[in-house]
């Protein structure tokens, strides 16, 4: 079905317009602010939805507004005020639809689909806008979500199998280690005793020095009674006892003095000391390379995963690949990308104005199969060759193209000037 008959009054800027289009392409040409977005809105307002249409619909100074399209098979009417909208569809014969916005909806597909809105999107909008369009197998955005997510994961893994790498690789080992590790228990018990064997030694020694001072002490006793005997003649006596018991004290230290063995000489620990330092090297030696070997196994491990992520990745790109081989494009050499949409093998954004163009017009044919209009606006901004383009496409295809373009002649298409229509083609309307 396409557009027969568009009646439109007091909506948006327009007061009351009736266009019946000829051909292919409709042109709503016309000063900027003439109320030429207001017709192609009307298109929309009339078939889509209530969410759709702008807050104030009515024009400024009208209590109504009303839209009326006349599509061959249905009528469609909406109503407008200020309270809301009301929508009737009727068959040629008059009967009515008791769901009238159902049966709309199963006409619209993408009716809002506009060719140059989808060649000035981003490429991730465009990405997005080709995948409503075009059906795949599987889910294009979860693989590569998934392979996003195993790249992130392989390189961490690469990056901790290269750090652990440099460890192994940066460990000296000796050469010429025993299987296990050196018992320095036995050693540290040898040098222990030997340590407390010295330390007694050393304590037998001080004890003999103290016994050698008291003999000096006893003696010292002796010489200092004697002197003291000629001063003290009342107590000489006594004094002389003293020596002599003194003396008698001094000769039994002397005697059991002279009667001790010699002392054995101190325990060398040099030996131990080195045999403890070669051990310990030996075990740190084997603990080197123990931590290396375990080292070494994390990186084959590592390894390991990373290639499984890669060949996972891998399977699922390929899937990715067939399903988009296989997806039915509206244009030949349309595809998918990275998250962008790609024509003959590059971007989509590199490729020239023209081919853009008709892919974006093929696209909302596709869009469009049952109700065969498109709109287009900022039509001006297209080149006599872009507009004709289109208009060949569209009669190829067998669609009605209504485009928006700004013109001051008054000479193009369907002239809306302040709201009305004032000419088609040059003509002048009453």
């Amino acid at each position: 079905m396409k557009i027969l008959k568009l009646t439109a009054e007091n909506v948006k800027k327009l007061r009351a317009v009736e266009i019946t289009p000829k051909g292919e392409l409709v042109e709503i040409t016309g000063k900027n602010g003439s109320g030429k977005t207001s017709v192609l809105d009307a298109i929309w307002w009339a078939m889509a939805g209530t969410k759709h249409i702008q807050a104030v619909p009515i024009r400024q100074g009208a209590d109504t507004a009303r839209i009326r399209l006349d599509l061959g098979e249905l009528i469609v009417e909406r109503r407008f005020t200020p309270k809301g909208s009301t929508l009737t569809v009727e068959k040629a014969d008059g009967a009515r639809y008791g769901s009238p916005q159902s049966i709309l909806d199963a006409l619209l597909g993408a009716l809002t689909f506009d060719p140059l809105a989808f060649v000035n999107q981003e490429p991730r909008e465009q990405f997005q806008t080709l995948r409503k369009i075009v059906p795949l197998e599987v889910d294009v955005d979860q693989l590569d979500a998934l392979n996003r997510g195993d790249f992130d994961r392989r390189t961490d893994i690469n990056r901790m199998a290269k750090e652990k790498r440099a460890q192994a690789m940066g460990m000296v080992v000796p050469t010429g280690l025993p299987e296990g590790a050196v018992d320095t228990a036995a050693i540290k018990d040898a040098m222990g005793e030997a340590a407390t064997f010295n330390a007694e030694l050393e304590a037998r020694k001080a004890r003999r020095v103290g016994v050698t001072r008291d003999v000096s002490d006893h003696r010292a006793k002796a010489a200092a009674k004697r002197n003291e005997r000629d001063a003290l003649r009342r107590a000489a006596d006594e004094r002389d006892r003293e020596a002599v018991e003194s003396e008698a004290g001094a000769d039994a230290l002397q005697t059991k003095l002279d009667d001790t063995p010699p002392l054995p000489e101190p325990v060398d620990i040099t030996a131990l000391r080195a045999a403890l330092d070669k051990a310990e090297a030996t075990n740190r030696g084997i603990e080197q390379r123990t931590k290396r070997a375990a080292l070494v196994a994390e990186v084959e491990r590592l390894d390991t995963q990373a290639r499984d992520l890669t060949e996972t990745m891998a399977i699922r790109e390929k899937t990715k690949v067939n399903a988009i081989a296989k997806a039915p494009m509206p244009v030949p050499g349309l595809g998918f990308g990275e998250g962008i949409v790609t024509f003959d093998g590059v971007p989509f954004d590199q490729a020239e104005t023209s081919a853009q163009i008709r892919v974006g017009v093929a696209m909302a044919m596709a869009a469009n199969p049952k109700l065969r209009v498109i709109r287009i606006k900022e039509g001006s901004f297209l080149d006599q060759d872009n507009i004709a383009l289109i208009a060949e496409m569209a009669r190829q295809h067998d669609y009605q193209v209504w485009i928006e373009r700004v013109d001051t002649s008054g000479k193009v298409g369907v002239v809306i000037e302040d709201g009305s229509v004032i000419a088609v083609d040059g003509q002048p309307v009453p």
